[in-house]
């Protein structure tokens, strides 16, 4: 299988391949994506957990949109008990993360090229650990904004995935965006936001490695903002702390 052969099953927004692609990548996409493609069911079905989780590893986090893999790659590898769901359209991308796990000695992955949606169609209630979608595109436009990926259906979708106790994990720099997540999120009653004070949505977590787009946000001097919510049911910490209301200072930002 070409790199050419991965085609969507679903229209897709924004590019699919950069215009260099490099020899060595193509095979790798040809090679080595196959071993970690996520094939998914037929309309009427579902997949199990069981047969996603890889061997050795006893839960699944999924990121949606990972780029080229700086996030994804590093959790990876501190969580190598995880199997790890990583959803991206973009080949370049695709080939970027294969090329370092494959430098790293990585295998706890499987991969879906195609849209997002069609992946949360399709797994198990209460399947996922952990959900991750850093600075997926803004779509600014008003016309374009049917486009966003996280939306009210969405939002209801990883509430749905989302184990009692299990974290969904937001990142954008884009303060109409933020606004927007957040007035979808706040509508989905089985996600708590783990927010007491202001720094806990402007500080990147200890525990959330970086990418590189958080870094070209910070350089051109936009403000990132992080969002963590967790699914109801477990009282944790986090869960605890959920229960307070916490003001935003977006809304001014639509």
């Amino acid at each position: 299988m070409t790199a050419d052969d991965a085609a969507p099953r679903r229209t897709l927004y924004g590019r699919r391949k950069g215009p260099r692609l490099r020899p060595n990548d193509r095979a790798r996409l040809a090679e080595a994506l196959p071993e970690r493609r996520l094939v998914l069911p037929a309309a009427a079905d579902r997949l199990s957990a069981a047969e996603l989780l890889l061997p050795g590893t006893h839960a699944l986090w999924l990121e949606i949109g990972f780029g080229n893999g700086d996030h994804l790659v590093a959790q990876m590898h501190g969580h190598p008990d995880v199997t790890h769901l990583g959803v991206e359209p973009y080949l370049n991308g695709v080939a970027s993360l294969l090329r370092r796990a494959e430098a790293m000695g990585l295998t706890n992955v499987r991969l879906l090229v195609d849209d997002a949606r069609l992946l949360l169609d399709v797994l198990p209630d209460g399947s996922l650990e952990r959900i991750a979608v850093l600075f997926p595109d803004p779509w600014p436009k008003a016309r374009h904004h049917k486009r966003r990926i996280v939306n009210r259906t969405t939002v209801s979708a990883f509430a749905r995935l989302l184990r009692p106790g299990g974290e969904l994990r937001l990142a954008t720099d884009h303060g109409g965006y933020a606004t927007w997540m957040i007035e979808a999120l706040s509508a989905e009653p089985r996600l708590q936001w783990c927010a007491e004070r202001a720094r806990d949505w402007q500080n990147r977590p200890k525990d959330w490695p970086p990418t590189r787009y958080e870094a070209k946000a910070l350089a051109a001097g936009a403000r990132p903002i992080f969002l963590r919510y967790r699914r109801a049911g477990s009282e944790t910490a986090c869960a605890r702390a959920c229960k307070a209301k916490v003001t935003s200072p977006l809304s001014k930002n639509k």
